[in-house]
């Protein structure tokens, strides 16, 4: 699979006092992203729900490099860097035409909502076989 693209724009509420974005917002793109991401796969967050099936970042590298601003048009670029059972590692990218402004390398786990780990589901285990 390719990456996957998920556009966001900046408004007011995004920003801080110096007009910049607030640092916190870039997990909301993230999240976004992830989520839409996991929906061209098939995946539904509701339908994993009901089965008793939910994410939970495990952990997260930020680097921040350069600032987005209020009225930006970004990109959010989300890619699989691999999968196992129950884990899900993968690097998104924040970026205002060609530049890069923010980066991030996740871990993502499969849990059951009563507790305890979770097989990924069968989507995205075979999205890691497609990229050997």
């Amino acid at each position: 699979m390719s990456e996957h693209r998920f556009a966001v724009r900046i408004y007011y509420e995004d920003t801080d006092f110096s007009g910049n974005v607030y640092h916190a917002a870039y997990l909301k793109f993230f999240e976004r992203a992830r989520t839409e991401f996991l929906r061209e796969q098939g995946i539904h967050h509701a339908e994993l729900a009901e089965q008793g099936i939910a994410f939970a970042v495990r952990t997260m590298a930020l680097e921040f490099v350069a600032p987005a601003r209020i009225d930006d048009l970004l990109d959010v670029l989300t890619e699989v860097v691999s999968a196992s059972g129950a884990r899900l590692v993968l690097r998104q990218t924040i970026v205002r035409e060609q530049t890069i402004l923010t980066s991030a390398e996740l871990t993502v786990a499969a849990i059951k909502t009563s507790g305890g780990p979770a097989r990924l589901p069968l989507a995205l285990r075979a999205l890691s076989a497609s990229k050997r």
